[in-house]
């Protein structure tokens, strides 16, 4: 695996914002040749620093406006509960992410719902079932001040 230059930093930052990019505009503005560009790109993939490429979604277009953190605690933490907790907890469809945690919950749970009534709905039908619950807190976002999914490189 090799390490990253400027080059290749300036590539990935173009490519986190926009990942449609032509590899003509995108050799352009990191002031590369179209063909040594495209190895770079090839490269950064190959070797995983590009994990993949998404559209990112309008959650209120799409009706799911309301943000709700839920910080979970279980029963213990031998590793047949997390792994049982963490088997049922990815098949929840709205879970967005799911972050096992240090501090005082074991869980960081992010869904997105249409409002309070569907998060009762995802509650009732999905969460109040996780095997090993011993307590769940959740918080609803009022508003979403910074959000982005580019890493600083």
């Amino acid at each position: 695996m090799s390490e990253l230059d400027a080059t290749d930093r300036r590539i990935l930052t173009v490519l986190q914002k926009e990942g449609r990019i032509t590899n003509a505009d995108l050799s352009e503005r990191v002031n590369l040749s179209p063909s040594a560009c495209h190895r770079r790109t090839q490269r950064l993939e190959e070797e995983g620093f590009i994990a993949g490429y998404v559209a990112l979604l309008d959650p209120r277009r799409l009706g799911r406006p309301t943000t709700v953190y839920v910080e979970i605690t279980l029963q213990g933490q031998a590793d047949e509960l997390l792994d049982a907790f963490e088997r049922e907890v990815a098949r929840i469809p709205d879970i967005l992410e799911c972050h096992l945690m240090a501090g005082q919950a074991d869980y960081l749970l992010k869904i997105l719902a249409q409002d309070t009534e569907d998060f009762a709905r995802i509650h009732r039908q999905y969460l109040s079932r996780l095997p090993g619950v011993r307590q769940m807190h959740s918080s609803f976002a009022l508003r979403t001040v910074v959000q982005t999914t580019a890493l600083a490189v």
